[in-house]
């Protein structure tokens, strides 16, 4: 190669202009959700009274929608049912979407109902547009992603002052009655993203009180434009240029919605003076009025109009929404990107980064982020960056820069990390997830029980010295007693040897029923029955007869069996307490207890107990450790932790020796968020993560301590390696837990932390030790796939 081409490619290599998009996952920046958008009663009916009743919708369902209500009458449970199907046909996504919705007295006059986001999020992979806030149920549908973790995504409220037209009379709507069923269209498309986040501050000690506030604008705020061009999302929140706009005219300008608007740009509704819930988040009264379905989502509902389904106009402006909208004009240079940090990878680094602190005004268009020791720079959308192309050993830092048209900022500069090797893979399964992952030994072999999320099948795979025999145990039904519902939650194995012969206990759940379901099996045949959660009434944690609940039992679990018999244990939902349930080897019932959280008393707590849970036994001992969580504010995480540990020398209720070992009370921390407890060569060890109260509820560090001696515990952070987190997995000498989305191992000798892999699933990833032929192995999900690692 000539001297001039070899500087040629070197000069290339410098520079990689185009824009790289992160393969990293980020769940992003949660913000509160503090608007509601509301329906008003208006005196004149926008449609033709309709008489018929709601069409039953047989399309095929575009996304699952689960609701709680609170304080409901049945009858408008079935209005609400019938909303409900309209949009699950009508609003795609992969992530079930959970609906909180009460019947209560709304004290702003007129209103019919109201809705908003459980919560607004920013910044997550994913994002069409990284500085907009986009409400949590469109947030998880575009990103594929449950970001708030089972929480609800939408709450409404319906006023139950309200004359309501009741459909199960069997007669017809009234003039002076309000049809429920269009009210809730309405409300859940607010929830889903029909929204603006514009608001009027009455908080005397907010810093723009009595002004008109847009602190985190929507997508919808970026789609809403005045007749100057400018989007309403790049306004300064309480600014008077602000409050004009809200309450002149706005239109809107997705393809989309203006396609589906005969080509004309939709009028958003903006009344003078400004009404707080109506203005903006709705189309324009006078324009669509009599305009058939487009009218649902205009800001009144008169008695008797009725709607069953949201209009083509809303849907094509809700799939605006989706997409990128324009970007708005850079008004000034981008200031410095914050929280920079680079995570360990292998052959690479993973660079997480903030937003500037002005970046609505700057409207950043790339992140520039050079190699400080190769001089390679790279261009990225967004945060997080994986930077590839590194080289394992070998220390690099790494600077970044955020450019718009104007310029570009000071580049802020991270700390040194050098990449490492990740374990060695092999696949096993393919085609299955193993997102929920429980091993057992069988005999003297490996068992392996993992989920298939496509599937919805619980798998059980047995080593038999020489291959692997895959068994579907549960989720596609049966004659049995299986289930039809999808397995998709929480399992736990154990195994023991009954009349000389190996069984394996299988304890799980569906998201369905909730029940606790379990399974036999002998290496030959499955048995199955419902342990707990079908009974016909809740056994109140108050009752000293313990017997089979009606609960939710599906958020922890974990058994232990040896020769005495098998016991369970398990976190009932319903009442927040830890429940366990004990079969004696050659007995036929189960023996029902209340093990912790009903109250202060012979050691035991009234908190909220067995988020996380884990169990051991030695054939004498049980030992369950499990947290305790109390929330001492009004918001929804828990700002005081215990970490308890139940031993026992039988399997008989109400013999257990209780010991806190870690508690918010005798330091500023909170422990909790996942547990487990392993034997070891010198006791039983005990792991659990922890986090400062000002950090909730984000572990921050792990620890860990012997339970069978009398030394402290010891506690490490891991800042090159990224945010610890569920899922631990012990085998006595090595703990595996979640860094930053992917898996990292701690030698609990020499503290010592190394990457396990390199991809990252924001779900995290479960998993389990296995010993196959003397050659022990951890074995995971990785990347959709059972997989075998090792060293």
């Amino acid at each position: 190669m000539s001297t001039k081409l070899r500087r040629v490619l070197v000069v290339f290599t410098l520079f990689v202009a185009f824009l790289q998009p992160s393969d990293a996952f980020a769940y992003g920046r949660e913000s509160e959700a503090n608007v509601w958008g509301a329906v008003y009663a208006t005196s004149v009916s926008n449609t033709p009274l309709t008489q018929g009743p709601s069409p039953k919708y047989v399309l095929e369902k575009k996304s699952t929608i689960f609701v709680k209500y609170i304080d409901f009458p049945d009858w408008a449970k079935n209005e609400f049912q019938l909303a409900v199907d309209v949009w699950a046909a009508n609003f795609a996504s992969t992530v079930p979407i959970n609906i909180e919705v009460s019947w209560t007295s709304i004290a702003t006059p007129g209103v019919l109902g109201q809705a908003r986001p459980e919560s607004l999020r920013s910044e997550f992979t994913g994002a069409p547009d990284s500085t907009l806030s986009y409400p949590i149920a469109l947030a998880n549908a575009i990103s594929g992603r449950d970001l708030n973790q089972n929480r609800a995504e939408i709450l409404i409220d319906v006023n139950s002052n309200t004359t309501w037209y009741r459909p199960d009379t069997g007669r017809s709507i009234s003039r002076n009655e309000f049809d429920l069923e269009s009210v809730f269209l309405h409300e859940i498309a607010h929830g889903l993203g029909f929204l603006s986040s514009d608001h009027f501050e009455d908080n005397p000690t907010k810093p723009n009180y009595g002004k008109i506030t847009l602190d985190d604008p929507t997508p919808f705020d970026a789609f809403a434009v005045t007749f100057e061009g400018k989007r309403l999302a790049d306004y300064q929140s309480g600014s008077p240029e602000l409050q004009t706009a809200v309450t002149s005219r706005l239109e809107w300008v997705g393809e989309l919605g203006i396609q589906a608007n005969g080509g004309v740009r939709p009028l958003l509704h903006t009344p003078n003076p400004y009404v707080e819930g109506s203005s903006v988040s709705h189309l324009d009264e006078n324009t669509f009025a009599n305009t058939g379905i487009n009218s649902v989502m205009t800001p009144g509902i008169a008695p008797a109009e009725i709607y069953h389904q949201p209009g083509p106009l809303v849907l094509a402006m809700m799939d605006d929404m989706r997409g990128k909208p324009s970007s708005g004009l850079a008004k000034v240079v981008p200031q410095s990107v914050k929280s920079v940090k680079a995570l360990i990878s292998d052959s690479s680094a993973l660079i997480y980064f903030g937003l500037p602190e002005n970046n609505r005004e700057a409207q950043v268009t790339e992140y520039r982020i050079k190699n400080l020791k190769t001089g390679i720079t790279k261009k990225f959308s967004s945060s997080p960056a994986n930077f590839t192309g590194l080289k394992n050993g070998t220390a690099y830092t790494f600077s970044i820069t955020a450019v718009n048209e104007v310029g570009q900022s000071e580049a802020k500069t991270t700390t040194p990390i050098t990449p490492s090797a990740t374990w060695k893979k092999t696949i096993l399964d393919g085609a299955a997830d193993a997102r929920y992952l429980s091993t057992a030994t069988f005999g003297s072999n490996p068992a392996l029980l993992y989920s298939n999320s496509k599937s919805g099948e619980l798998i059980l795979s047995t080593w038999n010295g020489k291959k692997w025999v895959k068994n579907v145990v549960d989720g596609t039904g049966g004659d049995e007693g299986q289930t039809t519902n999808p397995i998709s939650g929480v399992t736990t194995m154990c195994a023991n040897t009954v009349d000389k012969k190996p069984l394996l206990h299988i304890f799980y759940s569906e998201p369905v029923d909730q029940d606790l379901r379990y399974a036999t099996f002998d290496g030959k045949n499955f048995t199955y029955e419902i342990v707990d959660g079908n009974a016909p009434t809740v056994n109140d944690y108050r009752d000293a007869n313990r017997t089979k609940t009606n609960g939710k039992l599906s958020t922890s679990m974990a058994c232990v069996a040896d020769g005495r018999g098998v016991q369970v244990f398990y976190r009932d939902d319903t009442q927040g307490i830890l429940l366990g349930a004990a079969k004696l080897s050659g007995a036929l019932d189960w023996v029902y207890e209340l093990v912790d959280g009903d109250l202060v008393a012979d050691g035991r707590s009234d908190g909220n107990v067995a988020f996380a849970l884990d169990a051991y036994s030695d054939g004498k001992k049980t030992w369950v450790l499990y947290d305790s969580m109390r929330p001492v504010d009004n918001s929804r995480d828990a700002k005081f932790g215990e970490i308890r540990l139940a031993v026992r020398s039988t399997i008989t209720a109400r013999t257990w020796n209780y010991k806190t070992l870690d508690s918010t009370s005798t330091a500023p921390f909170v422990p909790g968020y996942d547990v487990d407890i392993t034997p070891s060569r010198t006791g039983v060890n005990a792991t659990w993560l922890i986090t400062p109260v000002a950090n909730v509820p984000n572990p921050l560090q792990i620890r860990w301590v012997n339970v069978e001696k009398s030394g402290s515990a010891k506690t490490i952070s891991v800042p090159n390696f990224g945010t610890p987190d569920k899922f631990l997995t012990g085998d006595g000498k090595t703990t595996i837990f979640n860094c930053q989305e992917r898996l990292c191992a701690l030698d609990t000798a020499t503290s010592k932390v190394t990457l396990v892999s390199k991809e990252q699933n924001p779900d995290g990833v479960k998993s389990a030790w296995v010993l196959i032929n003397k050659t022990r192995y951890l074995v995971a999900g990785i990347k959709g796939q059972l997989t075998l690692l090792r060293p």
